[in-house]
C-alpha cells in the first residue's frame, strides 16, 4: 500500500451558487443602505441660507427706513425698523394657531386673518385670541448689513426694549 503525501490543502473555490448569493445579498445591503440614509434626509429640517431655517441677508441697515416694516416671504419673518432706529425680526406665525400674519400698512398692526387676531408694530397682541406676542428671530448687524438667523424663533410674552437690535454707533 503506498500513501500519498499529506500536504494537500482543502478546497477554497467558492461555488456559482454561493457567489451568486454573496453578490445579491451585497446589492440589498447597499440599497438599503442608501435608502435608510435618504429616508433620513428628507425628514431632517432643511436648513438653506437665505430661507427660513437659515440665516437671512436682509440688506444694508440703510435700506430700511425708520418706521418701515419688510416682509421676507422666503424667510417667513417681518425686519420691522422702529422709529428709534432699532429693528426686530417678527415671526409670521400667529402665536394662537399659526396662521400666517399679515402686515396692514394703512392700519399699521399685523393681522391675522384666521381668528381675527391683531398685533401693533412690535409684535405685541392688541386684539385676542391670540395669547401672547409675535415670536421673534435673532438679528445681528454686521458691517451694515443686517442679518437674521431663522433657525430657532424667541418665544416672548411681551415686546420688551431689550428685544431690539441697533446698529453699532446708534
Amino acid at each position: 500500500m503506498t500513501t500519498q503525501p499529506t500536504n494537500a490543502t482543502p478546497e477554497t473555490t467558492m461555488s456559482r451558487r454561493n457567489f451568486l448569493s454573496l453578490g445579491l445579498g451585497a446589492l440589498g445591503l447597499m440599497g438599503l443602505l442608501q435608502t435608510g440614509v435618504m429616508t433620513v434626509q428628507f425628514l431632517g429640517p432643511r436648513r438653506v441660507d437665505g430661507e427660513f431655517g437659515g440665516v437671512v441677508q436682509a440688506g444694508l441697515v440703510e435700506s430700511f427706513p425708520s418706521g418701515s416694516v419688510t416682509e421676507f416671504p422666503d424667510g417667513r419673518f417681518f425686519l420691522v425698523r422702529l422709529a428709534d432706529g432699532g429693528f426686530l425680526a417678527v415671526y409670521r406665525r400667529c402665536t394662537h394657531l399659526g396662521c400666517a400674519v399679515s402686515w396692514q400698512a394703512a392700519e399699521n398692526r399685523f393681522a391675522c386673518p384666521c381668528h381675527g387676531s391683531n398685533f401693533d408694530q412690535e409684535g405685541d397682541v392688541e386684539n385676542p385670541p391670540a395669547p401672547r406676542a409675535l415670536d421673534t428671530f435673532a438679528i445681528t448687524i454686521v458691517d451694515g448689513n443686517v442679518i437674521v438667523d431663522t433657525a430657532e424663533p424667541r418665544q416672548r410674552d411681551a415686546f420688551d426694549a431689550t428685544q431690539v437690535v441697533y446698529p453699532p454707533g446708534a
